[in-house]
């Protein structure tokens, strides 16, 4: 059911006339220079625009409501804008960076992703948390937070309001860790190397590592961000692999061809042209200021969108298991990568 909203709404958006996207694109957009606005403002900067325009969009949805003439411009910027962000999001890595992480490094990041990815979704079936919201809180602890909700629910087709939940949670558990992880290098006898990779390879969003990270000095401030960005590599297997398993879902539950065909993620093979682009490419640094801020800016649309579409009430009735559920995962993928992060250190 939730797939052929999904599908009517993305006709909807890809038929509507141009004209008609401008309220919701300026609502969006309203949003998330109001994000960026209040990051400038004491103790909100800690905070990811990104999380402050979903906040934000959750807030005027359900004081306010959302105006039926944005809906248009909402939903494009919740698929289109949404996707290109992502594409772009791949000129923020190049294979030279992957490789000083090291065969080491990136094996520890993608064993903590894939064991954080399946412990989280078993344990979601065993307290009985939704699949599709067990799923997203999966991915966005075991790759790159609110990113990775947005990007998984293309394939898992989750409602909005579950989507909003995941986002809450790696938000929540991540900020817990930006916070706490700097405490803990001395006391775990990490070197600046091993700090940097355990934050890179466990904390949820980008600007949580880095925070984290520079906080052990320079050198883990480095590495953790390196680390953190080829983790988000992975975000393009793990969609496409997810694409893979609904499919056969589909087919085995009896839906037509049509339904069974994995939806292809057009946009990860983008990301991932990306990455080769910026790998062969030297783009001035003024241009890749400008594009990483375009980036940013376009993902915290396509949040504000999100939260414009969220009902607090339908929020409140997940209840609490899905909040444990991103506590477990925040605790097993800090343990899990700080043993291998040990043991190979």
């Amino acid at each position: 059911m939730v797939a052929h909203v999904e599908m009517a709404e993305g006709h909807r958006v890809a038929k509507a006339r141009p004209t008609a996207i401008l309220p919701g694109l300026a609502l969006t957009a309203g949003i998330a220079g109001l994000a960026f606005g209040l990051r400038q403002l004491p103790m909100v900067g800690v905070l990811s625009p990104m999380i402050l325009a979903i906040m934000i969009g959750i807030g005027f949805h359900n004081l306010i409501g959302t105006p039926a003439r944005a809906k248009p411009g909402v939903a494009f910027a919740m698929r289109r804008i949404l996707r290109a962000a992502i594409v772009l999001l791949g000129l923020q890595l190049t294979a030279a960076q992957i490789a000083e992480v090291g065969a080491t490094g990136i094996a520890v990041i993608a064993l903590t992703l894939v064991a954080t990815f399946l412990f989280i979704t078993w344990l979601g079936r065993l307290i009985g948390v939704e699949r599709g919201l067990a799923e997203l809180i999966a991915a966005g602890t075991s790759i790159c937070g609110a990113s990775a909700v947005i990007a998984t629910n293309t394939v898992t087709r989750a409602p909005d309001e579950d989507v909003a939940y995941a986002v809450a949670c790696v938000t929540v558990f991540g900020s817990v860790a930006m916070f706490l992880y700097p405490l803990l290098p001395v006391v775990l006898g990490l070197s600046p190397h091993a700090y940097g990779l355990w934050a890179g390879a466990s904390i949820h969003e980008i600007a949580q590592v880095v925070a984290a990270a520079y906080q052990g000095g320079p050198a883990a401030g480095e590495f953790g961000t390196i680390a953190k960005l080829s983790r988000v590599m992975l975000l393009a297997p793990m969609v496409i692999g997810l694409g893979l398993v609904a499919a056969r879902r589909a087919t085995r539950h009896g839906h037509g061809a049509s339904r069974a065909r994995p939806p292809m993620p057009w946009f990860v093979l983008g990301f991932l042209a990306m990455v080769g682009l910026n790998s062969v490419v030297t783009m001035p640094a003024e241009m890749k200021a400008a594009l990483v801020l375009a980036t940013t800016f376009m993902l915290s649309m396509a949040l504000a969108a999100m939260g414009l579409e969220t009902d607090i009430a339908k929020l409140r009735a997940k209840g609490l298991r899905p909040f444990l559920l991103g506590l477990a995962g925040f605790v097993f993928i800090a343990l899990f990568s700080l043993a291998l992060v040990k043991m190979t250190a």
